[in-house]
Formats: C-alpha cells, structure tokens, sequence
C-alpha cells in the first residue's frame, strides 16, 4: 500500500530553541516540519511549498507575525491554510489583532507540547473539512465566496472568482467599493437586500448576504434572474422575445394588467401575446403555460 501523505506544518519563529522543540514534537507526531526564522523567509518558503498549517511567532524582528500573516493570506492558494499564533503576548488586544490579521487560533508561550499538537489536529481536521465543502461547491458551479469584515476575499468557487475578477479589485482579490459599503451595513445590521452591480460588459449582478461564521462572511453573487430567465424561454421555447418576457412574467404569477403595466402594453396587446404562446407551446390556458416555463426555469438562481 502507498504511504500516507504526511501533514506538513511551518513553524515560523526567530528562536532556535523554540524550533528546535517544536521540530521535535510535531516530527514525533507524524508530520513534516518546514523552518523559517523570520516572515520575510516564510513567504518566500510558501512560494515553493504549500504547508497544511501554520504555526507562527507574534513578535520578531522585522517583519512582525500579524503583518506575516495578512501578507501570507492574500495568497490565494494560502487563504484555505490555517494559522495559529504563538505568543508570549496574552492581553486581549494581542489576541484580536491576531484573529484580525487572519489567525485563527493562538497558543501563549511557553507552549505544552499535547496543547499544541491538539490544537495541530483540530484544525486541520476543520480545514479539511471545509475544503471538502468548498469543492462540492465549486462541483455545482455555484458562485458562491467569503470575504472579511473588510471586503477582501478570503475564498471563493472558480465561477465566483470569474465574476469577482471583473466587478471588484483583482490583487488582491476583494469586493468593489460599492459592495464595501453595502457589506458594512450588512454587518451593522441597516440592510439585507441585495446589491445590484454591472460589471465593465454591462451584465447586471446581484450580491446576497448569507451569513457569517466566526471572521468569514459568506456572499453569493447570481445572474439578473430576470435576464436569465428571458434568455431560458427564448433558447428552449419557440416564442419571440416579447412573449418570453410575457411568459416569465405570467409564470410569476402577474396578471395581464400586471404584466400590461411593466411591459408598457395594453391588456389587448398582452391577451394577444397570451394566445400566441398557448398555440405555439400546445397548451390551452395560463396555468399550463406557467407550468411549461416553471419546468424550463427551475434551475435558475
């Protein structure tokens, strides 16, 4: 049988006895250890290697661990790799600025070898786990992301980063100043509508809030239902566009004033219409011909 693959955990810290300790303790656990005694070494390390975590020293000279941190989470491929903060550093401010740089966990010095290595699993098990989510979702082609309170994103599914690549900031990746705003009033609670946004080809896009788990805020961006729904009807069914846009809006359970008035027609016009979508879909009223435009729209955001 093939050997398993062995975890791999950077440590990165300016003490030699700290990793030399540490080295030892998470070798005898199974796992593979990369070294780097200062951030400027861990970034440059990462570009060669992808760790599965990471354990990282607050306070060094130089670069410190909190701006190592947000420089290793505005890789992409880094965004997924857990990172727990080791310090000698326990007031609350400390411990904030580190989940606020992207840890998410931290140890105070000195550190118990069985905490660690607990806490080594633990988040590894999590991480995996949520990466298993994230591919059944990007399997299902949703357009699905998480961001942090401050907009960037932390991951996202191939169909959202496509989207994302022409609405927003494209490096790092993060959301327009418009959906920046509309997050922080998201998270303050003054709204929960979703935010309508045109990319640079003029295709409109609706942003929706979903939820938040701990620093990670979950976003979903989908088509113009409206627009997708016209293009379904007119691909699949043999009507003309102006009675794709009376069929969706019949199947929106709109009466022929209803749609009279936001088609700009008169009821005339609209019965009209009506008669010639029941011939050309073989039905004899308006409930069948909902029911045929429903089946074709079923699958639509």
């Amino acid at each position: 049988m093939p050997e398993a693959q062995r975890d791999i955990v950077l440590v990165v810290d300016d003490s030699p006895d700290t990793l030399s300790f540490l080295t030892e303790a998470i070798e005898r656990s199974g796992a593979t250890v990369l070294v780097a005694v200062g951030g400027d070494l861990a970034l440059d390390l990462v570009e060669e290697i992808t760790p599965d975590i990471i354990l990282l020293d607050a306070v060094m000279p130089g670069m410190d661990g909190f701006e190592t941190c947000r420089r290793l989470k505005a890789k992409g491929r880094l965004a997924h790799v857990p990172v727990i903060f080791m310090t000698g550093l326990s007031e609350t401010e400390h411990i904030v600025k580190g989940l606020e740089a992207g840890g998410i966990d931290y140890v105070t010095k000195p550190i118990a070898p069985d905490e660690i290595l607990a806490r080594i699993r633990v988040h590894l098990a999590n991480a995996r786990s949520a990466q298993s989510a994230r591919a059944a979702l990007d399997t299902a082609g949703r357009t699905l992301f998480a961001v942090d309170a401050a907009g960037s994103v932390l991951w996202c599914t191939p169909q959202a980063a496509r989207v994302l690549a022409v609405l927003g900031e494209p490096e790092p990746l993060s959301l327009p100043p418009s959906g920046r705003d509309w997050l922080r009033k998201c998270l303050a609670g003054s709204t929960t509508a979703p935010l309508a946004l045109t990319d640079a080809e003029g295709r409109a896009h609706a942003l929706s809030f979903i939820g938040r788990t701990g620093p990670e805020i979950l976003l979903r961006l989908s088509g113009d239902p409206t627009a997708a729904g016209l293009e379904r009807l007119r691909e699949h069914l043999p009507i003309t566009g102006r009675e794709a846009e009376v069929l969706l809006w019949l199947s929106r359970g709109k009466s022929s004033r209803d749609i009279g008035e936001i088609l700009g027609l008169s009821p005339r016009t609209v019965t009209k219409h009506l008669e010639g979508i029941y011939a050309k879909l073989g039905v004899e009223n308006r409930t069948a011909a909902s029911a045929v435009a429903a089946r074709h729209l079923r699958d639509l955001d």
